[in-house]
């Protein structure tokens, strides 16, 4: 699957400008409130005509304003999962989901209800109303209203934003399986950069209107802080599940050349997982420590530095095939004489996890 868009567009004093292009999988657009992902991604949908611009997806030209071709929303086969679930409040769990199933192409069964039902966990809530439900069911069901439609493209505008991060972490891993076992190619807005480094395979960065950077999920959110916003720099690290160490409830995580341990997952050796290691978690030595409670001491060597902001720099290590981002203080970066080709030990203190 390939979707192309380019697309420009003014609202009011804000003026879009961006091309992006999927090859499938999961494209995250991504950047702080206002930049004009809700905006692009509803230009996608056909919810909003450009001033121009086009849509193609798969070789199909669903919009090209050169050529003053439109196609309607409803004839698009996209589906469109929103901030808020916007289920019908009179209508039980199985009715919505049936709704879903009325815009599908003749010949989809009850399998196809039963597997969307099974693989977001909404089998106990089929006979409930909206009103009853958590805001983490209510977007389940959302989400599988969009699938048994059988769309081409699935869009999710920011669909964790109204959630607290009880219930964030209670959709994430089927959001997950959604990725996992679909085949369904889905263009994902968020401004939270644990969101993305969980789900995107590729992410599209998206400043006033423009597109900042785009590229594979692990080179964009590794980059030094320039492409993304300052406070989200860091890592994301992917690697596989090595083994268990029941004894003090923890999993071994390898990652190239690097074992990291992290907090116990149910989960078997070989399993593959994302590690998301934000900047500020990582201290740095010119020596191995001792005597410190970090589990995680990685050596590596220094690739780059970015210059000093606000008192602080960033410092991108190679750790066994790995790059680690450290933010550290100007100050030390000083006292330690750090440059390009200095080997230190990043120390990592916490992870944010992609299992």
């Amino acid at each position: 699957m390939s979707l192309e868009v380019e697309t420009r567009h003014r609202i009011g004093s804000f003026e879009i400008d961006a091309a992006f292009r999927s090859e499938g999988g999961v494209t995250a657009l991504f950047g702080r409130s206002g930049s004009g992902k809700t905006s692009l991604i509803n230009i996608v949908a056909g919810l909003l005509r450009p001033d121009a611009g086009r849509v193609v997806l798969d070789g199909d030209v669903i919009a090209d304003s050169e050529k003053r071709l439109f196609t309607p929303v409803h004839r698009r086969r996209f589906g469109y999962v929103f901030q808020e679930a916007r289920l019908f409040p009179h209508l039980s769990v199985r009715k919505n989901l049936a709704y879903g199933r009325w815009f599908a192409a003749a010949g989809k069964s009850a399998s196809e209800f039963a597997k969307v039902v099974d693989m977001l966990g909404i089998g106990d809530l089929l006979e409930r109303r909206p009103s009853t439900l958590s805001g983490g069911e209510r977007q389940r069901v959302a989400v599988g209203r969009a699938l048994l439609a059988a769309p081409r493209l699935l869009l999710m505008d920011e669909p964790l934003a109204a959630l607290d991060e009880a219930r964030k972490a209670e959709i994430l891993p089927y959001l997950e399986r959604l990725r996992d076992e679909t085949k369904i190619p889905i263009v994902y807005v968020s401004h939270s950069v644990a969101e993305v480094a969980r789900l995107a395979e590729r992410v599209v960065v998206i400043d006033n209107g423009r597109v900042k950077a785009s590229g594979a999920a692990a080179a964009i959110l590794s980059r030094p802080a320039a492409a993304l916003e300052r406070r989200e720099a860091g890592s994301l690290v992917e690697g596989v599940v090595d083994g268990h160490d029941a004894d003090h409830n923890l999993t071994v995580v390898r990652a190239g050349e690097c074992l990291i341990r992290i907090p116990h997952l149910v989960t078997a050796p070989g399993q593959r997982l994302r590690l998301y290691i934000a900047g500020r978690d990582v201290m740095l030595a010119t020596a191995k420590p001792e005597g410190i409670s970090a589990l995680n001491i990685l050596p590596g060597t220094i690739v780059d530095l970015s210059k000093a902001q606000e008192g602080s720099v960033d410092v991108r290590i190679d750790c066994g095939g790995n790059i680690i981002v450290a933010r550290i203080t100007g100050l030390s970066c000083e006292v330690l004489g750090l440059e390009p080709g200095k080997p230190v030990h990043a120390i990592i203190k916490t992870v944010a996890l992609d299992y």
